[in-house]
């Protein structure tokens, strides 16, 4: 698929087809109201509006993504409004479909010096700092019978994501798995992930899960 990506915005790659894939096996309900967190390019939340929701939200604090997905919706007339923002600022409401890949790459220090790029991946000592803002949130996102599809890296601990997830009342679970060659921001911090015990001394690839997490039924 062509898209639109203006420089510095997060290019669709691995994580992305993984994330596409679980949307396409998730029944997206015609009519669906749906919030793609981190954006990008808009491609997530283009397949969920081919896929049948009505009304999707593509959400990005860069100010050049959201244009981006804005345009990429524009050329193929589908019900994409494009924000520019912190996702907790700018989701209104509940939805029925939740979809993220939101920066999970381990970084020294708060990952703030890496420029208007590393932003799309840089997410504070552990990977987690976007994260857990995800999790803490999700119930309050999602309708009786929402779903959110997230990825990331299991550098990033997906143990911890599960946990926080069912502690917030939601049944999760990891439901794709991938393994692939480090890229290029993986491979320049190797070093630091091994010193944090991340990665075994000389490995040089990851796993990336996409977790499902639905709203559990009332009893």
């Amino acid at each position: 698929m062509w898209l639109l990506r203006p420089p510095g915005v997060y290019a669709p790659q691995g994580d992305s087809e993984l994330l596409l894939q679980a949307l396409a096996g998730a029944s997206v309900p015609r009519g669906a109201r749906m919030l793609d967190v981190c954006t990008g390019t808009g491609v997530v939340a283009l397949e969920g509006a081919r896929l049948g929701a009505a009304e999707v939200h593509a959400v990005d604090v860069s100010a050049r993504a959201a244009v981006a997905a804005a345009w990429n919706a524009r050329l193929r007339g589908l019900p994409v409004r494009a924000h520019r923002g912190d996702f907790l600022e700018r989701a209104t409401g509940r939805y029925d479909i939740v979809t993220a890949n939101p920066p999970y790459v381990p970084c020294s220090g708060t990952g703030r010096r890496g420029g208007r790029r590393a932003r799309a991946w840089d997410a504070g000592p552990d990977g987690r700092s976007h994260l857990d803002r995800l999790c803490e949130a999700a119930p309050r996102l999602l309708t009786d019978d929402g779903v959110l599809l997230l990825v990331h890296s299991a550098l990033s601990g997906p143990a911890r994501t599960l946990e926080m997830l069912e502690r917030g009342g939601l049944k999760a679970s990891v439901i794709a798995r991938r393994t692939q060659p480090f890229g290029p921001v993986l491979r320049e911090r190797a070093r630091l992930l091994e010193e944090r015990g991340l990665v075994a001394p000389g490995q040089r690839h990851e796993e990336l899960v996409v977790i499902r997490a639905d709203t559990a039924p009332s009893l």
